[in-house]
């Protein structure tokens, strides 16, 4: 059994490893609601939208500008839809496999909150002051 356990991990270990590298993520698993995720490969991917997403707000609406405390709950909505249509619409994953929806929607939000009001702050006093 030991011996098994071994040669599969070895299998899994050189699937992994070429040359000393990791194979290459493919951009096309992030469209296809056919592939296999795991929890952490998820969470991951939908942090890193979050991300991008609060980015973009943040250096958006820092330019435009705007002002009060009602940007952020906008923001906290696009974020959330834009999130809750990826996993539910896009890759059509079953939610409860991955801790349901709270666990899902919660990926990376706090430290989106951070980078959104950074840009935003950020770029409305250098460009606005």
């Amino acid at each position: 059994m030991k011996e098994t356990k071994s040669v599969k991990l070895s299998a899994q270990q050189h699937q992994q490893h070429e040359n000393g590298h990791f194979s290459p993520f493919k951009f096309a698993k992030l469209l296809d609601p056919e592939a296999s995720w795991d929890k952490d490969q998820l969470g991951d991917v939908l942090h890193w939208i979050r991300q991008v997403v609060a980015l973009f707000c943040g250096l958006l609406w820092g330019a435009i500008p705007v002002v009060g405390g009602i940007w952020i709950f906008i923001f906290l909505a696009i974020s959330t839809a834009i999130i809750y249509g990826y996993y539910a619409m896009i890759l059509k994953i079953d939610e409860e496999d991955f801790g349901g929806h709270g666990a899902l929607l919660q990926e990376g939000l706090f430290a989106s909150i951070t980078l959104f009001l950074l840009a935003w702050v950020l770029v409305y006093s250098l460009a606005h002051f």
